[in-house]
């Protein structure tokens, strides 16, 4: 066990996680030159595309230390960078004993490097601090190690310096894994304790769930049992996670490996359980991570309503693959049976959504997506509030609650005036500004989480020219003046559409949804009115005018009461079929309305 080192990369995005994990593949040999490929753990083509880890994925490495000639076992868990996906890294910190710390040379220190290292100093993992990309032109490299030891009080010494594309500081980054980062703790005589930190759907093998031991030995062929669950299996397979699954007899004490038990039913198998011996169980289950709070709630209905079961089947073999997402049924007028789906940001359901294209081809449509608010009655009763549909009249009410986060950004300080007018559009209250260094400034804001989630991040982007940083947690909820905001065409409410605002932002809101639709919804052979509406108030309408029909072109000549006659015959059927006529909204206008200001 003195040889195991398990050690996970973490740093704000796109400051080169992956592409330092495949020169650490290389320097090892675990990966041929053959085989080798960019981003070489991330192994979803959705990955491939955006250029951004969506999983964390944990590899196993051979490295013999120069010093000692000893050869050490390195369980390495590459971890996404985006805020979405911050609980993949909270899962795989929990699996660790150190922490390879990734600060990129040409854009220093920003807002997820630091939640992150908080994640990983809670955990008590030893942390080794990297300078990445320095053999890029702009590299500041000084300044970036200044910034460091004011960070975590390191000497200088201490810092590496590093570059994925290169190679540079890859052996020193290895032999550091050995010397800095302690070797696991845990007995393999101990009772078994296991905890499981990620999962996956195989269509052969059931549930593949990916574990490190932390007490005792898992042999193959051992009965087990879920310490939440309570259900009782054999593991049929255990093993060790190389480039592929490398079967073995048995895992001890500090590995980080898989094991496969037959289950079908991924509800069987929890992320975050705890896995035990049936003839000798332990006494408590592993402290590992806690619950996943989803921050943006939408509806996911299946295109078709037969495909509602095959809907249900999917998000479970998603769920298992992405702990991050919870769901439960709903049913809309409009839509029908569907899914109330949370998950932790925009980024996090676009994904969602195009997995579940991809890997299951569900073809679905998404409602409006809207964060959780908590309403209070006249008798004193506080309920959550999750869809616009939920919320009890205005009359019956005496608050409602919304959720507001603690804001940190961190940017150049020519930005601060765009940053203050976003902030200050969002409802947001500046709580304290300072500076990092002379030309990197801190700013702290409380602004409500449903004003962030459509295009926040996206503005923030472009108004600094992408050197802002910016991550969020949820710290209370407070009173608010709350609407709900319906959508009709013809007269005929549509609750997918429907959306709760905050009463100033509302006749805004709904002039820009009712413009939008109008780009968006095909022409039909009659009149359609595009209406936003509070209540029985109507603040915006649009309309689409009918296809016209030259029902005149075969009178050539001959007496003006023909044609009107046949004018006024066109209007009666029109008219009737206004009556009767449905308007359909196609699946790429639900989408499209959420994305406004494009």
């Amino acid at each position: 066990m003195k040889n195991i080192r398990n050690f996970c990369i973490i740093a704000h995005i796109d400051h080169g996680k992956s592409t330092l994990a495949d020169r650490l593949l290389e320097y090892t040999n675990t990966i041929s030159k053959r085989d080798m490929q960019d981003q070489a753990l991330d192994n979803m083509d959705l990955e491939r595309e955006r250029g951004i880890t969506i999983k964390s994925h944990a590899i196993q490495m051979r490295y013999v230390h120069p010093a000692n000639g000893e050869e050490y076992v390195f369980n390495l868990i590459d971890t996404p960078g985006h805020v979405d996906f911050s609980y993949e890294v909270s899962r795989s910190i929990a699996a660790c004993e150190g922490a390879l710390l990734l600060v990129d040379a040409t854009q220093g220190i920003q807002a997820q490097t630091i939640s992150n290292l908080y994640l990983a100093v809670d955990h008590d993992l030893e942390i080794i601090p990297i300078v990445n990309k320095v053999d890029m032109e702009s590299a500041m490299i000084e300044e970036v190690q200044d910034q460091i030891i004011d960070l975590i009080g390191c000497e200088r010494e201490d810092i590496i310096s590093a570059s994925g594309r290169t190679g540079i500081g890859v052996a020193d980054i290895l032999a550091a894994v050995v010397d800095r980062v302690p070797a696991p703790k845990g007995d393999p005589a101990a009772p078994l304790q296991t905890m499981i930190f990620d999962s996956m759907f195989n269509s052969y093998r059931g549930v593949i769930a990916y574990v490190r031991i932390m007490n005792g030995t898992l042999k193959k062929g051992e009965r087990i049992k879920f310490y939440n669950t309570g259900k009782e299996v054999v593991a049929e397979e255990v093993g060790l996670l190389r480039l592929g699954q490398h079967q073995t007899a048995e895992l001890s004490a500090g590995d980080v490996g898989y094991v496969i038990t037959g289950i079908k039913v991924s509800r069987e198998i929890k992320v975050g359980d705890t896995i035990t011996s049936v003839a000798n169980p332990c006494k408590e289950p592993v402290r590992g991570f806690e619950d996943v709070k989803p921050m943006v709630f939408a509806g996911l209905y299946p295109l078709d309503n037969d495909d509602f079961e095959d809907l249900r089947d999917s998000l479970e073999k998603l769920q298992l693959n992405d702990a991050s997402l919870v769901y439960e049924p709903e049913t809309s007028a409009a839509l029908g049976f569907g899914f109330r789906c949370g998950f932790l940001g925009m980024l996090h359901l676009e994904i969602v959504q195009e997995r579940l294209y991809r890997e299951f081809d569900q073809d679905i449509i998404t409602t409006v997506p809207n964060v959780p608010y908590f309403a209070t009655d006249l008798k004193g009763k506080r309920t959550q509030i999750r869809q616009p549909t939920e919320l009890p009249d205005p009359n019956h009410l005496t608050k409602v609650e919304e959720p507001y986060i603690y804001a940190q950004v961190i940017t150049k300080p020519e930005y601060i005036g765009n940053i203050m007018t976003l902030c200050l559009e969002k409802r947001g209250i500046l709580i304290k500004q300072h500076y990092l260094t002379p030309t990197r400034l801190e700013m702290i804001f409380h602004l409500p989480l449903a004003e962030i989630v459509f295009d926040f991040y996206d503005k923030l982007k472009s108004m600094t020219r992408g050197y802002a940083s910016f991550d969020y947690h949820v710290i209370d909820y407070r009173e608010t003046d709350l609407i709900k905001l319906d959508i009709k065409l013809n007269g005929e409410q549509v609750d997918a559409l429907s959306a709760l605002v905050h009463r100033s932002k509302a006749e805004q809101m709904g002039r820009r949804m009712c413009e939008k639709l109008k780009e968006l919804l095909p022409r039909q052979q009659f009149q359609i009115a595009i209406q936003a509406a509070i209540g029985q108030k109507v603040v915006a309408r649009e309309t689409i005018s009918a296809l016209r029909k030259d029902v005149t072109a075969k009178c050539y000549g001959g007496d003006i009461s023909r044609k009107r006659k046949l004018l006024e015959k066109q209007k009666e059927g029109k008219k009737r079929m206004k009556q009767f006529g449905n308007v359909e909204v196609p699946q790429e206008a639900f989408l499209k309305v959420l994305k406004l200001n494009d």
